[in-house]
């Protein structure tokens, strides 16, 4: 076909005849099919390109033929695998939504008000943590946190606004929908005391306890990810030259990056490869039965460690992230290195990961202050000690 205004306008009128003529085989098929044969129809239709992308479905569309169609694009366009299922994951909880509600999932019911409502649902009356099997009841309390409900919201306005894009649909139905609003809270990290207790609960003479030994100095020396740390093979590793490579495929940025390790983690992570030489895998941290360490074990036993370092803060496997970038920029780090390690594009995004102490923020004010050119000698703090 021709990329004309015209052959675009017949097209979509070809859609409609076909969705009439379709509701017509539906109402006299015999009804022995798996789905109705319209929405088999459209998802043929709905792959005819035009111009690079799709025509306008008929509002009556279903919502998940348009998340199916969202799907493709998205992985045609090379998201990463675990971006692709928090798309689904997201719009799953919207679907389970409407159902429980009764409402239509079909694409002309989709508008402001409702997507206002259900951000209000999940603000007062979704159960945090429902159907987890790791949480405990005191956990699953009512309200979901500003931070997951806008994760939510927004897999929804960015598959609407791809469907646009495509000339899958003609209008965005919830343009104009805005995030609530997302205090940060400082992020209290563990101290140099709390850290050094941390790792020292695993008992190392046991394969997990040593491989969470191993692990917990792999994501504080390459301040990296556990989604990442997880995924490394042996490969990543050069350990004659100290070094860990990130690859593009496993980093949220989707960039390689190479980091420097000290002495001391490249010959604990030795170590765990020669542990690890039982199980027939690629992989370097490993469960007791040779699959890939999995994030939500790791993160029950860091909770278990930091309990038995009687340690009273929320410790999780990005604290540790958090913590080993503050320390580097209290020890005279430089911003920019630092910003190559985290792996991140933007600066802002360093300068919101890091929060110096109280300690250090008040050593550098008493030092660089202006008042100390202005005030008058006496007013200057004296010196006491030897």
């Amino acid at each position: 076909m021709t990329g004309s205004h015209g052959d675009r306008r017949a097209r979509t009128l070809y859609t409609n005849v076909v969705a009439n003529f379709c509701v017509d085989i539906n109402v006299n098929i015999n009804a022995g099919l798996s789905r109705p044969i319209n929405a088999i129809i459209f998802d043929i239709v709905a792959r005819i390109p035009y111009k690079g992308a799709c025509f306008f479905m008929p509002t009556g569309s279903h919502l998940d033929e348009l998340f199916r169609t969202f799907l493709a694009v998205k992985s045609a366009e090379g998201r990463a695998k675990n971006t692709m299922q928090q798309y689904r994951d997201n719009y799953n909880y919207f679907i389970h939504y409407l159902e429980d509600h009764g409402l239509s999932q079909k694409l002309e019911d989709i508008d402001r008000h409702l997507i206002r409502e259900y951000i209000r649902y999940m603000r007062e009356d979704a159960i945090k943590f429902d159907g987890h099997k790791y949480k405990s009841d005191k956990q699953r309390t009512k309200g979901l946190s500003p931070s997951t409900v806008n994760t939510r919201v927004k897999t929804l306005q960015t598959m609407f606004r791809c469907l646009v894009d495509e000339e899958v649909i003609s209008h965005n139905p919830i343009e104009g929908v805005k995030r609530i609003p997302d205090p940060q809270e400082i992020t209290e990290v563990l101290t140099v005391n709390e850290l050094k207790r941390l790792l020292k609960a695993p008992d190392k003479s046991t394969f997990p306890g040593f491989r969470d030994h191993a692990l917990m100095h792999v994501l504080i020396d390459g301040m990296m990810r556990i989604s990442e740390a997880s995924k490394l093979k042996k490969s990543d590793f050069d350990l004659t030259q100290d070094t860990v490579t990130i690859p593009a495929k496993i980093a949220k940025s989707r960039k390689y990056r190479t980091l420097p390790l000290k002495p001391l983690t490249s010959r604990l992570v030795k170590r765990l490869l020669e542990a690890n030489a039982d199980f027939n895998t690629e992989y370097v941290f490993l469960m007791n039965y040779g699959e890939p360490v999995n994030r939500d074990h790791f993160r029950k036993r860091l909770k278990e460690y930091a309990k038995q370092a009687d340690i009273k803060k929320n410790v999780y496997p990005h604290l540790l992230r958090h913590t080993a970038a503050t320390l580097f920029l209290e020890d005279g780090g430089d911003i920019r290195h630092l910003q190559m390690l985290l792996g991140h594009a933007d600066l802002r995004m360093v300068v919101r990961y890091t929060h110096l102490s109280d300690h250090a923020l008040r050593e550098q004010h008493t030092k660089h202050s202006p008042i100390n050119k202005v005030s008058d000698k006496l007013s200057r703090p004296r010196k006491t000690k030897l």
